[in-house]
């Protein structure tokens, strides 16, 4: 394992979607010409099902290892324009639906979520939806939460909403780790929160975890698995920490890089925690997620019906993913927009009366043929190439990218189907990689991407 850690840790997408967005093509993005590709999507005219994720991203403090778009302030003064903002954001995408949308599933993200008061929130979804309850057997409602800010409150009023999952955002209850990463959440304020929840009804309670976290050590991460495994929440996301201090500033320089677990020893802290979780009985789910046999990611995943957006992964397989707020992307399958990242300049843009989109990526013919091919590899480790494609070039290119993961046991091609082995899982972005056009095309990644194991 160490050999091939070392030869495959190299810098590569995370492919919640493809193209990637560094390789968007379309900057700026007319608002017409996104539109027009909300148009193109059958499934969603035909049957009006979308998936909505919320960008809500306020923080109290900076915590720096994150890599999300976020603003720091104690100000809760702005928790009320922000809602209006987003409100008119939505209002201004259902006036162009010929008919009403049947949200399937809704997620709130951030930044930190539970930042604001929960009766903004209920505001927000009321105003969504048009009503003061959701059914929960129709559409998955979730949302992040931070430990140190989640108010029983918080979990009644979203509960009694239609709310039936949050994930809590754990990293590590190391100290030493905590400090490095500004992050300060003793065990005992998560346990309160976790188990309130659970006395509350919520049916899905998932814990984030991070390793490869600056100052972590083995028993860092055994104790971490330790501690939430006295809590069995249903749900486990285990990510890689993601060193982009290029990309998003001097919130990441907290440290110095001498701090960070390298490759085999980076390596070893997930397969430790993965040894611990399976014995527990988690399964391995997709890239970096674990859950329980009665969740229902794991019996998506087992149902080959397990879908990946930049949500993350999802069981609710929608081809149109819209996203509001600030620095929101949204996906109609046929192409991708993203929202201002600035606040001021959203809330500006949608005041004035204009979806405030300003990037995106229009995806031809062969981009939606490689982006099925990848999101079969991210959610069942298996893809098979279609017989019907004009394509035949490239799919035997991408099979000489592949042949040295074929001769290292990490991938198997058995006539036009793609296997990632077992031995292989660990190292599914590389065999994604092979199929990613851009990247063929690219030579240099660097400075671009987080390494990929």
């Amino acid at each position: 394992m160490q050999n091939l850690v070392e030869k495959y840790n190299v810098p590569g997408p995370r492919y919640t979607s493809y193209p990637t967005v560094p390789f968007w093509k379309n900057n700026p993005l007319s608002v017409t010409d996104w539109l027009e590709t909300i148009f193109k999507n059958a499934d969603f005219f035909q049957n009006s099902n979308m998936s909505l994720y919320i960008h809500l991203p306020y923080c109290e403090s900076l915590c720096t290892f994150c890599g999300c778009h976020k603003r720091i302030t104690k100000n809760h003064a702005v928790e009320g324009p922000y809602i209006d903002a987003v409100i008119k954001e939505w209002e201004l995408y259902r006036a162009k639906f010929i008919s009403s949308p049947d949200i399937r599933e809704l997620h709130f993200g951030g930044g930190t979520p539970t930042f604001f008061a929960p009766d903004e929130l209920i505001r927000l979804v009321r105003a969504i939806f048009g009503k003061d309850f959701i059914d929960p057997e129709h559409a998955e409602l979730s949302f992040e939460a931070h430990p140190n800010n989640t108010s029983k409150e918080h979990l009644e009023k979203l509960h009694a909403f239609g709310f039936r999952r949050l994930s809590l955002g754990i990293q590590d209850y190391s100290p030493t780790v905590q400090q490095a990463i500004n992050r300060i959440q003793p065990f005992e304020d998560v346990k309160k929160v976790h188990e309130t929840a659970k006395a509350t009804g919520y049916k899905s309670i998932s814990h984030d975890l991070v390793f490869g976290l600056p100052k972590q050590r083995m028993s860092d991460i055994v104790d971490t698995v330790k501690k939430t495994l006295e809590l069995r929440p249903d749900r486990i996301a285990l990510y890689s920490y993601a060193h982009v201090p290029w990309i998003k500033g001097n919130g990441q320089r907290g440290y110095d890089e001498s701090d960070l677990p390298q490759d085999a020893v980076k390596r070893a802290l997930y397969e430790r925690a993965k040894e611990m979780l399976e014995a527990e009985g988690y399964i391995e789910i997709g890239m970096d997620h674990f859950a329980l046999e009665h969740d229902d990611l794991a019996k998506a995943f087992k149902a080959k019906s397990l879908h990946r957006n930049f949500m993350g992964y999802t069981t609710q397989n929608t081809d149109f993913l819209l996203g509001l707020g600030m620095s929101a992307i949204s996906d109609s399958w046929f192409g991708f927009a993203q929202n201002e990242k600035s606040t001021e300049k959203y809330m500006e843009i949608v005041n004035q009366g204009v979806i405030p989109i300003f990037r995106g990526h229009l995806l031809n013919d062969v981009d939606l043929e490689i982006r099925k091919y990848i999101l079969d590899l991210m959610c069942h480790f298996e893809t098979t190439f279609d017989e019907k494609s004009t394509s035949t070039e490239l799919h035997e290119a991408i099979k000489r990218r592949l042949e040295g993961m074929i001769t290292d046991g990490l991938v198997i091609i058995e006539g036009n189907k793609v296997k990632v082995t077992e031995a292989g899982i660990p190292f599914v972005r590389n065999c994604c990689m092979a199929f990613d056009q851009d990247l063929a095309d690219k030579t240099q990644q660097e400075n671009m991407f987080s390494k990929t194991i």
